[in-house]
């Protein structure tokens, strides 16, 4: 036998000893997300909801109905007589008042001014992101930092204000010493701070209204004026109502800067009711009632905030 015929191995198919593989398993199932239920993905957020806010609030509602001292003890129950309290203290009607005048001037005055600065934020100009950089400075910028600022700039004897009001003949303002100029100088640091801020959001609402309804109206010949305020402002409107709804929120809770430079003097022109419950807590050692107070703070955020969410949702009807 030659040796080709011994080394010469069969060409025809292999007989099949083993079954390919794979062969008897199971195809893997795509398992969804959600088919377990959703409550792997809610309970993270749940606890962190309750110990960040729900857990804080119910120990200032604790407080509040009871006499804690400044020792860090506990003299009993005492119901709603913090309070009765309350509503029978004129200087929380006083530091109501004042949180009010503050919110409605800051938030109409910043939301006019917005408006116009956004719409010039929002042409398509050379240097707009430029500007947009530069004008969002004092909205980054640390409030104690802005307050320290400020009261330099209104130092009634060394300050840039009075001196430029010399400059064109006006005699030299009180600006944190008078209290009827004290909370209007504080609306001026919260304006100047926050208007940019609002700005930015009313320049991006701006620029992503649609264009057939302003080109529909210069073909019917109206004017820019009529074509912003019957087109552009209803079709902002949304957008705004957001803006002033996250301004609010800060606005009723006012604190930092007003505590740098005025401490909610002079004569309480300018303590709003942040400011005066601070005191009560730290200066005037009452937890308890200072707890009552922040807790009227609470009320009026949430009261506040709802009113622009029902407008809101109105508007997006």
């Amino acid at each position: 036998m030659s040796t080709d015929t011994m080394t010469k191995r069969p060409t025809g198919p292999r007989p099949a000893t083993t079954a390919g593989r794979g062969a008897g398993r199971r195809p893997r199932r795509t398992v969804h997300p959600t088919a377990r239920g959703i409550w792997p993905f809610v309970v993270p957020a749940a606890v962190v909801t309750a110990l960040l806010v729900l857990l804080p609030i119910a120990y200032t509602v604790w407080l509040s109905v009871t006499d804690r001292q400044s020792d860090g003890t506990n003299a009993g129950f005492l119901g709603f007589d913090n309070y009765a309290r309350m509503f029978a203290d004129p200087a929380f009607y006083n530091s109501l008042k004042v949180t009010l005048f503050l919110f409605v001037v800051c938030l109409a005055v910043e939301t006019v001014l917005g408006l116009a600065l956004g719409y010039v934020m929002s042409l398509d100009v050379p240097g707009r992101r430029v500007f947009q950089g530069m004008m969002l400075i004092p909205a980054i910028t640390a409030s104690v930092a802005v307050g320290l600022l400020w009261l330099l700039i209104m130092d009634p004897s060394l300050g840039v204000a009075n001196e430029l009001l010399a400059v064109i003949g006006i005699d030299p303002v009180v600006w944190l010493g008078d209290p009827s100029v004290a909370p209007w100088s504080i609306a001026l640091v919260d304006i100047w701070q926050w208007t940019p801020f609002m700005a930015l959001i009313i320049s991006a609402g701006i620029r992503s209204l649609p264009e057939e309804p302003f080109e529909a109206a210069a073909i019917d010949g109206a004017s820019g004026w009529r074509t912003a305020w019957n087109i552009g402002l209803p079709l902002l409107r949304p957008v705004l109502i957001v803006a002033m709804l996250l301004r609010t929120v800060d606005l009723v809770r006012f604190f930092d800067t007003i505590y740098i430079m005025t401490q909610g003097g002079p004569v309480d022109s300018t303590n709003t009711l942040n400011v005066y419950g601070y005191n009560e807590a730290f200066i005037n050692q009452a937890p308890s009632y200072a707890a009552t107070l922040q807790i009227a703070l609470l009320v009026l955020v949430v009261l506040i905030a709802a009113v622009f969410t029902l407008v809101r949702r109105r508007a997006a009807k």
